[in-house]
């Protein structure tokens, strides 16, 4: 479970976020704000992309200032922008990037991109140039190479902004069938209505906690 213990961060003294306590043990999280509100920072804080100023955040106990690698094996990011995580230019090359880094023997390699490929349909992809690629088919292949590092947890921002409709539910489908806990920060609130628990973040704080339900006319509300 992630916990977040009187959390607050700046930017050159212009604070993002201010003051959060939240326990977040649910299955499935969707985070809204408006642009600005901090939630992207917020996200970036569950595995310690961004180290909060002051107070902590805790991964199953673990302080993300202490050990951060270990808080990214345990918490996979999926970027907004595929192009800002995939690395290398071939699809399985990228996919074996993460693992190669932790050492694990080339054969299982091998049998982990084959099945975090299969996953979603992408086997024909293995040895295809990125750059040749369609936008929901990079987000495939960027989730994939998260998940082919066997994380506990997924955070997503904004994983569908950049996508048509085909490819927007493409990610949808995908996000929904994970079995991990899986937090999403989106502007898409179709994507989270169905969730468990909303936040929403305004001005960098927590301005609405609880079900979509309760959550998401409130937001729509505030953004008229």
């Amino acid at each position: 479970m992630i916990v977040l213990e009187a959390v607050s961060h700046d930017f050159d003294g212009r604070p993002v976020l201010v003051e959060i306590d939240l326990a977040l043990p649910e299955r499935r999280i969707g985070i809204v704000g408006a642009n600005g509100s901090g939630k992207s920072t917020f996200a970036r804080l569950l595995n310690g992309l961004v180290l909060p100023k002051t107070g902590r955040v805790l991964v199953d106990g673990t302080d993300t200032r202490k050990d951060v690698k270990a808080i990214r094996r345990k918490v996979g990011f999926v970027f907004q922008n595929p192009d800002h995580q995939i690395v290398m230019p071939i699809v399985g090359e990228d996919l074996a990037f993460g693992l190669k880094a932790r050492k694990i023997p080339k054969g299982e390699i091998d049998s982990r991109i084959d099945a975090a490929l299969a996953r979603y349909n992408l086997g024909h992809l293995r040895e295809r140039p990125v750059h040749l690629l369609s936008g929901g088919e990079k987000q495939l292949v960027a989730l994939s190479a998260v998940l082919v590092t066997d994380p506990e947890i997924v955070v997503f921002d904004e994983p569908t902004t950049l996508l048509d409709l085909r490819n927007r539910n493409r990610v949808a489908e995908a996000i929904e069938a994970l079995p991990h806990p899986t937090l999403v920060v989106s502007h898409d609130l179709d994507l989270i209505a169905g969730f468990e628990r909303v936040l929403m973040i305004e001005d960098g704080r927590v301005a609405a906690d609880g079900l979509p339900d309760e959550v998401l006319p409130f937001y729509r509300e505030r953004m008229q």
